[in-house]
């Protein structure tokens, strides 16, 4: 017994899909060609709230800041991260890898933050 309410796609249902589809594909060209030297991401390192270091996150590097303790910070493709420290409960280490702009790591004990500042490229779009 056929079905009399079968779903069947029309004509129109294909130019709603084919025109979604090419809105898609147009927005993602369009944020992947503004992505450029302008999304660069800079680490701003602060202790007791004075900016000490301020470092692209190219290249591989290695900064110890010191305080009441010491945490040991490394800059390695693209991201940063706190990979030693001397500090009670090591929070900061724990927090991990970081690399997007507004993202922090922040030791409390040693008085330290890592700042991600830049134009990271778009994260979300409101309106």
């Amino acid at each position: 017994m056929p079905q009399a309410n079968a779903f069947r796609f029309r004509r129109g249902d294909f130019v709603a899909v084919a025109f979604v589809f090419l809105c898609a594909l147009a927005l993602s060209a369009g944020l992947w060609m503004h992505r450029g030297p302008s999304d660069a991401v800079m680490a701003q390192i602060y202790q007791d709230g004075t900016l000490i270091e301020e470092i692209p996150l190219t290249g591989n590097r290695t900064l110890t800041v010191t305080g009441s303790y010491t945490n040991v910070i490394t800059v390695a493709d693209g991201k940063i991260a706190v990979t030693s420290t001397d500090c009670p409960g090591e929070d900061c280490r724990h927090t991990g890898w970081i690399h997007v702009a507004g993202g922090s790591i922040v030791c409390l004990p040693n008085r330290v933050e890592i700042r991600l500042v830049g134009d990271g490229g778009v994260d979300a779009v409101v309106g």
